[in-house]
């Protein structure tokens, strides 16, 4: 009796310790995705200057400062993003082309799906900004 007590006592640590790794899981890749691959929009122009506002008090006059500020700044990292993106291209695809050289004829349609998909998510990343 004592035996089928712990045994169902171990067997519902062991579905607890299931759940809460799933849990775990579960929040930890959602964190990971905001954190490192971005969260979509949540760091836009606009909220960022309506946080800043809230948070630091900021008066209309300060707001519409801020406002100019942040679009100038914008502006520049864009310009300088645009004179360096050619130099970034070619780092991707001389990357792409040297994977190119060791995959087989078959894996070859595969890589170019994959980089296809890729090219599209970045292109939607930037039309957002």
């Amino acid at each position: 009796m004592e035996n089928d007590q712990r045994a169902r006592k171990a067997t519902w640590l062991v579905i607890l310790v299931f759940c809460l790794g799933i849990s775990i899981g579960v929040l930890g890749t959602h964190f990971w995705g905001d954190r490192v691959w971005g969260a979509p929009d949540h760091s836009t122009h606009a909220k960022i200057v309506e946080d800043l506002t809230h948070q630091v008090g900021l008066t209309p006059d300060q707001r519409t400062q801020v406002e100019k500020i942040t679009d100038d700044t914008r502006d520049r990292l864009d310009t300088i993003y645009q004179q360096v993106r050619p130099q970034y291209d070619q780092a991707r695809q001389d990357g792409r082309n040297r994977i190119r050289a060791l995959l087989t004829p078959e894996q070859l349609p595969k890589f170019e799906e994959f980089v296809r998909k890729l090219d599209e998510e970045r292109k939607k990343r930037e039309q957002r900004r």
